[in-house]
């Protein structure tokens, strides 16, 4: 089993890197032997935002991280970041969970690889 960490800390929408990086998620929470925590923080705890509206055939990346979900992969939100957005838990996707540093540091310990985006 790899033990696979990845940061994203770019905003929803308007950076190609908090897109490209949640595409990599849902690519790697399907493959086996793959164990995948996604750790959101900054800015970047905006994509787990359930119910975005986007324009017709934008992207949308709270269902893109559902694909993460529904494949056994994690969705973590830094508590400090979220309360500084005003958002609320009851606003994340369904599977994404407020954390804090100190999950992030145990998990940044314990993984094989970590990502920063």
């Amino acid at each position: 089993m790899t033990k696979v960490l990845m940061i994203i800390n770019g905003s929803a929408y308007g950076l190609d890197s908090t897109y490209n990086a949640i595409r990599l998620a849902a690519s790697l929470s399907k493959r086996e032997g793959v164990e995948l925590t996604v750790f959101l923080m900054g800015d970047g705890v905006t994509a787990a935002v359930a119910g975005q509206k986007t324009p017709d055939g934008y992207y949308k990346l709270d269902r893109m991280i559902g694909t993460v979900v529904r494949n056994s992969g994690e969705i973590l939100c830094c508590g400090t970041c979220i309360d500084a957005r005003g958002i609320r838990e009851d606003m994340l996707v369904d599977g994404a969970r407020r954390s804090t540093m100190e999950e992030l540091a145990d998990r940044t310990l314990a993984a094989d690889k970590t990502l920063v985006f």
